[in-house]
């Protein structure tokens, strides 16, 4: 009985790791830490070098922190079988992608460590895309 439970304890965890909103998971978590990392440095830098914090570089930060704040909760309601939370997963995710690729491109907006960080961002949000529709044609 032992080695039977054993083995449905790392089928459950195998399980769980390859499905798509695990994953997203993983990926919301890593956005919001790298946002609230980002709020942190532009206080700082506000205060040591206010070149660096840039009126662009608040805007974005402020933003970006808005969305790590959304999007925890439509990742709780996908998980929880909402297609509507999938849904909004996935808009958030692709307008997160797409903002961040623009502004990153766009010679002297911002200074060259939050154009480090909007590509940083910009491919969390293209992986979670990607891992929303998977999630989505699996049902």
């Amino acid at each position: 009985m032992t080695i039977d439970r054993s083995a449905n304890t790392i089928v459950r965890i195998v399980n769980n790791a390859q499905c798509p909103l695990s994953l997203s998971a993983a990926i919301v978590r890593a956005y919001v830490a790298l946002t609230a990392a980002t709020i942190v440095v532009l206080a700082v830098l506000s205060a040591a070098a206010p070149r660096e914090a840039t009126a662009h570089a608040w805007g974005h930060g402020i933003v970006v922190a808005v969305f790590a704040l959304v999007l925890p909760l439509r990742l709780r309601a996908a998980r929880a079988g909402q297609r509507s939370g999938l849904r909004a997963l996935g808009i958030i995710s692709g307008a997160l992608l797409v903002v961040n690729v623009v502004e990153a491109t766009l010679p002297g907006f911002v200074p060259v460590w939050m154009r480090v960080e909007m590509w940083g961002v910009a491919a969390l949000m293209a992986a979670n895309v990607l891992l929303v529709v998977r999630a989505a044609l699996a049902d």
